[in-house]
């Protein structure tokens, strides 16, 4: 009987929701672009809740433990995951731990879909070429050719993987432990090429210090409308970007949802958030809860398949 009245305790939505602080989880330091853009969110939707909206970072087994903790947590409005599109795949490509595991699609309740960051492939102009097509030759030729990218399982990982099935070559993965260091690694010439986003390599493509050569997104980005996409260049089901959003955990009231949805998303139509997003490569996405829902489940799909075809784990 005690249990049921949890239940339905939480079935309905505090007229007065919030009355108290929000918390919203970050599975990564502080410091990186997920938890900086956590940050802008939290600023504004505190001014629009009326009450503090706290970051709290919970780093640890490749994002799965924060993600974890929040898909525990009482389902009352007052815990929050603000996470990037690694939070559907890690569970693809790592061993966790029960104390590190979570449902993708069925432990939360989609809240918005705050922004997508299209991957671009990056080469240091020291190792000659400047499109795909003569890297993939190079490749084939024989030459020697690496990609960079932040992690092992990563969704850079992943379109890197697909690429050299589909392209039929083998451009040798390097992990990092980050964005930064494989940024800094392509630009000393210490690895070839990497998969990035756009705001981590801005500066460098402006400098003529690395070379645009293709897009993961199925078309192309606003943000570099003079790069090729995948698909353009005949590698048509090599499609992977990146995209970060807000989940509640499962049962969270319908009601409460949507009052976060709304005002998050008119945040989103903010030219003063639009423009800091772009400093990270991010343009705003939006809509009703249930289009995180479907990217998620999309994502968990295509990104499995691809995973499992070609072994990709963060081992």
């Amino acid at each position: 009987m005690a249990a049921c009245a949890m239940t339905a305790g939480h079935a309905v939505a505090q007229p007065d929701y919030p009355s108290k602080p929000v918390t919203v989880v970050v599975s990564y330091p502080p410091g990186g672009d997920t938890d900086a853009i956590a940050r802008l969110f939290a600023e504004k939707l505190s001014v629009r809740l009326k009450q503090p909206v706290i970051i709290d970072n919970k780093p640890g087994a490749g994002g799965a433990l924060g993600n974890t903790s929040v898909s525990r947590a009482l389902p009352d409005g007052y815990t929050l995951l603000f996470t990037p599109n690694p939070f559907t795949t890690a569970p693809l490509v790592m061993k966790l731990t029960s104390g590190a595991n979570y449902d993708v699609l069925h432990g939360f309740e989609p809240v918005i879909n705050t922004a997508t960051q299209p991957l671009v492939l990056v080469a240091n102009p020291g190792i000659g070429v400047k499109t795909l097509p003569e890297l993939i030759a190079a490749a084939k030729a024989g030459k020697a050719v690496t990609y960079a990218s932040p992690g092992a399982g990563s969704p850079m990982h992943i379109v890197g993987e697909w690429l050299n099935q589909a392209a039929g070559v083998k451009i040798t993965h390097v992990p990092y432990r980050g964005v930064a260091p494989s940024v800094t690694d392509v630009v000393a010439g210490h690895v070839d090429t990497a998969w990035v986003t756009f705001g981590a390599v801005r500066q460098y493509l402006q400098a003529g210090r690395l070379i645009p050569l293709a897009i993961g997104d199925a078309q192309r980005s606003r943000l570099a409308p003079n790069v090729p996409t995948l698909a353009e260049l005949g590698y048509r089901n090599v499609v992977v970007g990146a995209w970060n959003g807000f989940f509640a955990p499962k049962g969270t009231p319908a009601s409460i949802v949507k009052l976060l949805n709304e005002n998050l998303d008119e945040i989103l139509k903010s030219p003063e958030v639009v423009e800091k997003l772009a400093v990270f490569g991010a343009l705003p996405a939006g809509g009703a809860p249930d289009a995180l829902g479907k990217i998620n489940a999309t994502d968990y799909a295509v990104m499995g398949k691809v995973i499992r075809d070609l072994g990709i784990s963060a081992e």
